[in-house]
């Protein structure tokens, strides 16, 4: 076992629980899966999560033209960033009682289902109406990935939590960074319609359904060394709202999740209103997209070696807030370096996905954790979109825009510290 696992398992058992606090059943995870077994996992992982992100950051590239076409006012289209937020709020609640009924691989199948479902039909039905109720149906597959990721992780690896933790992120960033770079190049494409170019994502999101299927039958044959449906032992009965700890990282979700989703649907905006080109400001957000990649593969790492992980949540806000000044004074000037520095900053998303998993001690509280961080993250995100848009519509420019995200990165830097420190949820409950 190497260092990164060895030390994701003793974070995960460093405190007995209390007997009152004592799980009701077995070991929450199931045992190891090993050869084509693992491999089958490890794909149905990836390309689960590439298909987390498109939804919403191929649109960014092309709400001008949506907008246009849809008669789309600022504050509509400002209702359309937030909306990501909300489904991921409230759908993903509903995740770990659906992944208790039927099976974690099962209702990830489904949730690809809704995603291939919803972007194959959002920009062709309903006008604005029916583009945001089919938003909503990915989304929505999109709010289940979301929680049952890192359940799947700790269930299926749990003695390979960090690493394929960072395997994870490293394809949702690549699923992010794709989807902007290649929106308008697809849409001209496909006969210079945004609407074709929208609803060619729904391809991948079809071939992610059919391999979760495939997870799907193989693990409820024993294929896949899965525990069975409704099988997970139960949390302490506390309710984690007493948690702290989980406050402090759903606090921190929420206020990475806000900067990432006004980066997906406004940084393209802001450098085509300075002067960047519709292909070049696509580019530009794939680049910051894309840093999370690396950042992905890294950051889970390090944070597991780390007894807090506070630090890393400083360096990363301090970066967006270089990032935001830099848009502020000179954002076509220095567009390639604000969207590099920006792409590190969001790179919190990984950091707070490593947390979940060392925060808690149980697979069990791992579930717990993951749908009540997410759900109150995504629930904060939702006012920060909406506001971007509603401030550059009544101030006609950017600059009171990017001053509410710089400051912004100054509760994500305290929660983000208090989130870091060495505990876990069941020692608090």
């Amino acid at each position: 076992m190497d260092r990164t696992a060895d030390e994701d398992l003793k974070a995960g058992h460093r405190a007995a629980p209390s007997p009152a606090a004592a799980p009701e059943a077995a070991p929450p995870t199931a045992p190891p899966a090993d050869g084509p077994q693992r491999l089958l996992l490890l794909v149905g992982l990836v390309v689960a999560a590439l298909n987390l992100r498109p939804a919403v950051t191929s649109l960014g590239s092309l709400l001008k033209e949506v907008r246009a076409d849809l008669g789309m006012s600022g504050t509509v289209a400002g209702l359309l960033t937030a909306v990501p937020s909300l489904c991921f709020a409230l759908f993903g609640l509903a995740a770990p009682r659906l992944a208790r009924r039927y099976g974690p691989a099962g209702v990830v199948c489904g949730g690809m289902a809704a995603i291939a479902v919803g972007l194959s039909l959002r920009p062709f039905l309903g006008g604005v109406p029916g583009f945001l109720a089919l938003s909503a149906l990915a989304l929505a597959g999109i709010a289940i990935g979301n929680v049952l990721m890192p359940v799947v992780v700790k269930r299926w690896f749990p003695d390979r939590v960090g690493p394929v933790t960072g395997l994870y992120s490293m394809g949702v960033s690549g699923g992010a960074a794709i989807a902007p770079a290649t929106a308008v190049p697809l849409a001209e494409a496909l006969g210079d319609s945004w609407r074709a170019g929208l609803a060619a994502w729904a391809v991948l999101a079809a071939v992610a359904a059919l391999l979760w299927v495939v997870i799907t039958v193989r693990s409820r044959t024993g294929g896949t060394a899965a525990p069975a449906p409704g099988q997970a032992p139960q949390a302490p009965r506390t309710s984690i709202t007493r948690s702290p700890t989980a406050w402090a990282l759903g606090i921190f979700f929420g206020v990475q999740a806000t900067q990432a989703y006004i980066a997906m649907g406004w940084m393209p905006a802001i450098f085509r209103d300075a002067g960047v080109s519709a292909s070049t400001a696509g580019v530009l957000l794939t680049v910051t997209m894309v840093m999370g990649v690396p950042f992905s593969f890294v950051l889970p790492r390090l944070a597991a070696r780390m007894s807090q992980q506070g630090g890393l949540a400083v360096a990363l806000a301090a970066c967006g807030l270089v990032g935001y000044a830099g848009l502020w004074l000179a954002p076509a000037g220095g567009a390639w370096v604000w969207a590099v520095l920006l792409g590190a900053s969001n790179s919190s998303f990984p950091l707070a996905l490593t947390m979940i998993g060392m925060r808690a001690g149980t697979g069990a509280g791992v579930v717990r954790l993951s749908a009540f961080v997410q759900s109150v993250g995504y629930l904060v995100s939702i006012p920060g979109p909406l506001l971007v848009g509603w401030l550059n519509e009544t101030t006609g420019g950017w600059n009171a825009p990017l001053a509410l995200m710089a400051a912004l990165m100054v509760p994500q830097i305290i929660a983000g510290v208090l989130a870091g420190r060495n505990r876990t949820v069941e020692d608090e409950l």
